[in-house]
């Protein structure tokens, strides 16, 4: 799989690190229970199909990077530079 950094142009993802769901997740309290932080922590759906994911250019420029991707075929659809939330 390639992904086009709009900094860097395509690369290989090798290059870039995967973050998880763009999709802010709910994050427990600093007071909450332990299960409550290990479910945050360490359970992820899996769902096929586009999704919005997180990814670092780590080997590259550094930049975060939004890529809309098809899970299950591997499709890239868009990839652009991940924004501050406001």
């Amino acid at each position: 799989m390639r992904l086009t950094c709009p900094i860097c142009g395509a690369r290989d993802r090798r290059e870039f690190y995967y973050q998880g769901d763009a999709v802010a997740c709910a994050r427990p309290a600093r007071d909450a229970d332990i299960p409550a932080w290990d479910d945050y922590l360490h359970l992820r759906d899996n769902p096929a199909g586009v999704r919005r994911e997180l990814w670092h250019h780590e080997a590259g420029c550094g930049s975060w990077l939004v890529v809309e991707r098809d899970t299950t075929t591997h499709e890239v659809h868009s990839v652009a530079l991940a924004e501050a939330p406001a």
